[in-house]
C-alpha cells in the first residue's frame, strides 16, 4: 500500500471514530438504548454496536449506507449534517 493510500486510510480511520462519537452522544441525548436506535432504524443491534465503536466489521473503519445515515437521523429525531463531523478527510486518490 502506497503512503497516500496508508494516510488515507489512517485519516477514514480517525474520522469513523469522530462519527462514532457523534452517534453514540446523540443516542444518549436522546435517551435510547442501543437497541431502541437499531430496531427503529432497520439495523441489527450488533450492526448499530459496531457504528458506535467507529466500526463496519472489526477492525475496519465505519462506512454506513445513505439509507443507514438518513435512518439513524430519522430515529435520532436530528438533521443528518449533525450527526456528521464537520472535519471531512480528503479522500480522493492522487
Amino acid at each position: 500500500m502506497s503512503r497516500r493510500n496508508e494516510q488515507i486510510e489512517a485519516e477514514w480511520s480517525a474520522y469513523s471514530q469522530r462519527f462514532a462519537t457523534s452517534l453514540r452522544s446523540a443516542r444518549e441525548r436522546a435517551g435510547l438504548s442501543q437497541e431502541d436506535v437499531a430496531y427503529r432504524a432497520g439495523l441489527t443491534r450488533y450492526t448499530y454496536q459496531k457504528y458506535e465503536k467507529g466500526e463496519s466489521r472489526p477492525g475496519s473503519p465505519a462506512n454506513p449506507t445513505l439509507r443507514t445515515l438518513l435512518a439513524l437521523a430519522q430515529v435520532l429525531e436530528l438533521p443528518l449534517i449533525s450527526l456528521i463531523p464537520a472535519d471531512v478527510p480528503d479522500l480522493r486518490a492522487r
